[in-house]
């Protein structure tokens, strides 16, 4: 899956809790994320801050980047979702994102290879 397809998936699939998602289509999806809250980011400086850009830490109001954040969540929830599924694993491992150790164990689990053929949570996305 390219990034472009990735994007779309994202998208297309925002409330789509039941089915699996490859590695490619996670990662596309938070470098999509990731790109895309650095220029709403830039852009909320550049239109309502009236301060030096280099001082970050002063933003206090950021209507463009909340609307990105706002827009971007259930997609992101889903497709995370959606890659605990590849690797046969219960959405509900998500809520370890609370955790400090539980993150370093998401990591790990969306860098792992998904299970081959079907599991509990359909067929293979890459068959």
């Amino acid at each position: 899956m390219n990034f472009q397809q990735a994007i779309a998936s994202g998208f297309n699939n925002y409330v789509n809790f039941s089915s699996r998602a490859v590695r490619s289509e996670f990662w596309f999806w938070a470098l999509f994320s990731f790109i895309l809250g650095i220029v709403a980011t830039f852009l909320d400086y550049a239109v309502f801050a009236d301060f030096d850009i280099w001082t970050l830490m002063d933003a206090s109001f950021s209507p463009i980047n909340t609307l990105v954040n706002l827009a971007l969540i259930l997609p992101s929830i889903a497709v995370g979702i959606r890659r605990l599924h590849d690797i046969d694993r219960t959405g509900w491992w998500l809520l370890l994102l609370f955790t400090v150790i539980g993150i370093i164990l998401l990591i790990v689990w969306y860098c792992t290879k998904g299970t081959t053929g079907s599991n509990r949570y359909g067929p293979d996305p890459l068959a």
